[in-house]
């Protein structure tokens, strides 16, 4: 069976996992974590990073930090993962769903312009697949109504809107480093924060709502509970694993793409024949190859496809089911149709991609998805 993804090892991780342990200290913002730090800071320009336990924990923080209160409103696409909204919901928002683009899944401005209200305070935006949304767009919406951003960049490490790294333009930004991220730590994720006014209060937040980081920086005497907040400090051991990743991101990036550029080229055939639709790429954006996805006619017919490749030992997934149409939003969604959402959560299939796969396997994907096409 090829897999859907498979975690990579690069070369350091296990070495300095070892040297995390044998340093005595393997609490959170060890020698590990800064080094992490330094990276996102100094070499990739982030005003301020925070490694936090998840991206979901850092989703949580930017909630608390822009004062979330029940009843504010917050516009979100629906066509995404739970935690983008659930961060929201924890502090009593009332979540307001926007509706993807027709041609790829990443939040249309405009209908975002149509959904804000008074009670609206935030805008989340999800670069979906690391493929960067509009946002002079929704900048410029954030800004002609006093609205917060924050950029889910789950996904999106290493990628770019017109030069600006994705995560560094919204007020906030968060990225995952789970086992199917291009960059992993296991699990694991990182708050970046672009105003300075918020950094003193971030590291509060995730101290427990304490001034302990203060403290460890002899910039108080004590330290005490100050503020709300909670534990979401990653272990040393998985700033360990990540930062050997974080060393080797060209490499990684650079595999990626190549597999990423042959699964384009070899099924250029099946979109011009208008079987399937590939990934658009708008010009404003770059793509750091976190995934591969097809757009297929139908659910049928995208449930026929993976069980075809599954017989074939070929391991394809769906992805998200619209969140308006989720368990919990049942009874609670009173807006419009999301009729692009709904179409990616029917007919998108996301194909095998991760560093060790080789270009072999590739071609033989392709080879299984031309023939469930063209052979019927």
């Amino acid at each position: 069976m090829i897999p859907f993804n498979k975690p990579l090892l690069v070369n350091n991780e296990i070495r300095y996992i070892t040297d995390s342990v044998a340093s005595g200290k393997i609490s959170g913002d060890g020698k590990y974590t800064k080094l992490c730090h330094k990276f996102f800071e100094k070499e990739q320009g982030f005003k301020k990073a925070l490694l936090t336990t998840s991206c979901t924990d850092a989703l949580e923080m930017a909630a608390i930090l822009i004062d979330i209160k029940p009843g504010d409103e917050v516009i979100a696409p629906s066509y995404t993962f739970v935690s983008t909204v659930n961060a929201f919901v924890l502090r009593g928002a009332k979540i307001v769903f926007a509706d993807s683009y027709s041609d790829n899944p990443n939040i249309d401005p405009d209908h975002i312009e149509k959904l804000i209200t008074s009670k609206t305070k935030a805008i989340v935006v999800v670069h979906y697949a690391g493929v960067a949304c509009d946002m002079d767009r929704i900048m410029n919406i954030a800004s002609e109504n006093s609205l917060f951003v924050v950029e889910d960049a789950a996904q999106a490490i290493d990628s770019y809107y017109k030069g600006k790294r994705l995560g560094s333009i919204g007020d906030f930004g968060a990225f995952s480093f789970h086992e199917t991220k291009n960059i992993i730590a296991g699990e694991g994720g990182l708050l970046t924060i672009n105003k300075e006014q918020y950094t003193s209060r971030a590291e509060i937040i995730r101290e427990k709502g304490t001034n302990r980081t203060s403290f460890f920086r002899g910039e108080v005497d004590k330290y005490g509970w100050v503020d709300i907040g909670s534990s979401f400090l990653p272990s040393d051991m998985i700033a360990a694993y990540l930062f050997a990743q974080l060393e080797s991101i060209d490499l990684i990036q650079t595999r990626r793409k190549e597999l990423w550029l042959r699964y384009y080229e070899k099924l250029s055939n099946l979109e011009l024949s208008e079987k399937i639709h590939l990934p658009v790429i708008p010009d404003y954006a770059t793509n750091n190859a976190h995934m591969f996805y097809i757009v297929c006619s139908n659910l049928d017919e995208r449930s026929r496809l993976i069980a075809f490749l599954k017989d074939n030992k070929v391991s394809a997934v769906f992805h998200y089911i619209s969140l308006h149409k989720s368990p919990y939003f049942e009874g609670k969604y009173s807006g419009e149709q999301l009729l692009n959402c709904d179409k990616y959560s029917d007919q998108l299939v996301r194909l095998p991609l991760y560093y060790e796969l080789k270009f072999e396997e590739v071609d033989f994907i392709v080879s299984l998805i031309n023939k469930f096409y063209i052979e019927g």
